[in-house]
């Protein structure tokens, strides 16, 4: 797919005045995207289902889907360069938690503007927030990353099927054996006084390359014959994000940050900082404690002094550069 050909979205929404909205959309031409020059918009409707075919079920998916908002309203496409584009390039004109889901993505969006293209089986979607205080917006990746492993539970527990210890990696990976699984991007623009979120999920469910997926696991590590699809995983996933979501925007990402702590990989981790110190590089040993207010890490260093871990910059391995601010 190239910029020549038209890029093919298709919408449907789980109530009628969503399908509405939809109709809207479509007759008055509203999407956009940059890099094509011509966009064709279908209606769930006027599509040809396979079913259990590689296209995503719609229908599978909305019956699953419980929320009041979040994933209501869906924007669908085999081939895209990335949902991230479609919800970001199109967020004033898209219901506040629109979904955008792509089979196949090629131009996927990553943390330091890393690409790379994503295969079949592999769950790819981002969606809309809207969010007006901007102190809490770094965590808002920690509320998404911690919906994710609590729906892939809720989806076990439910199906009796043994736990698939899905962890997270700071500030935005997770994984599962100790290898990758999947990964969450979310950016933000202030506009009006608010800051409009969007939050892009990868998340291997039943692609084995390139490192590992959970349909694998479930087969060949727990001999279970049961099968995750994407459509029960993203229903489960809105299905507990919006009811995390009014907990952290009511009360405040501490009414979750244990449960967080129990599912990351870092209580208790020693890390080592690098610092200069005239001209040469000094290594010191800190112990990871936690989160701090602003999102990152809160460590003590052997001599008991508080400090705040930042991300270099530089280093695609947040934790092979850590730079240390000290606490008071």
């Amino acid at each position: 797919m190239d910029s020549n050909s038209p890029c093919v979205l298709v919408l449907s929404g789980k109530s009628s005045s969503e399908v509405e909205l939809a109709k809207s959309l479509k007759s008055n031409n509203t999407l956009k995207l940059l890099g094509y020059n011509e966009i064709e918009v279908f209606l769930d409707s006027e599509r040809e289902k396979q079913p259990n075919g590689d296209h995503f079920q719609t229908d599978s998916y909305f019956n699953s889907l419980s929320t009041n908002q979040f994933g209501r309203f869906l924007i669908w496409c085999a081939r895209m360069p990335s949902t991230h584009d479609v919800v970001s390039q199109n967020f004033c004109d898209l219901p506040l938690g629109t979904v955008c889901v792509a089979d196949i993505q090629f131009k996927g969006r990553g943390r330091s503007k890393n690409v790379w293209e994503s295969p079949i089986g592999c769950l790819m979607f981002s969606f809309t927030i809207q969010m007006e205080d901007g102190r809490v917006v770094p965590l808002l990746q920690y509320v998404v990353s911690l919906a994710i492993t609590e729906a892939i539970k809720d989806i076990c527990n439910h199906n009796g099927l043994p736990y698939l210890d899905v962890r997270i990696k700071w500030p935005n990976d997770l994984y599962l054996n100790g290898l990758k699984v999947g990964g969450i991007l979310c950016t933000s623009t202030y506009k009006s006084k608010k800051f409009n979120v969007s939050a892009g999920i990868g998340l291997n469910v039943d692609n084995d390359k390139p490192s590992i997926c959970l349909n694998s696991v479930l087969r060949e590590s727990l001999a279970v014959n049961y099968k995750f699809s994407r459509e029960v995983i993203l229903a489960a996933f809105f299905n507990k994000f919006e009811k995390l979501y009014s907990l952290f925007i009511n009360q405040g990402f501490h009414t979750m940050e244990e449960l967080y702590y129990q599912t990351w990989l870092h209580s208790g981790q020693r890390v080592i900082v690098q610092e200069k110190n005239e001209d040469q590089v000094v290594e010191n040993v800190v112990t990871i404690q936690g989160l701090t207010s602003s999102g990152y890490l809160l460590a003590v260093g052997d001599d008991n002094q508080m400090c705040e871990l930042h991300p270099d910059g530089n280093s695609f391995d947040f934790f092979k550069g850590l730079v240390r601010r000290k606490l008071e």
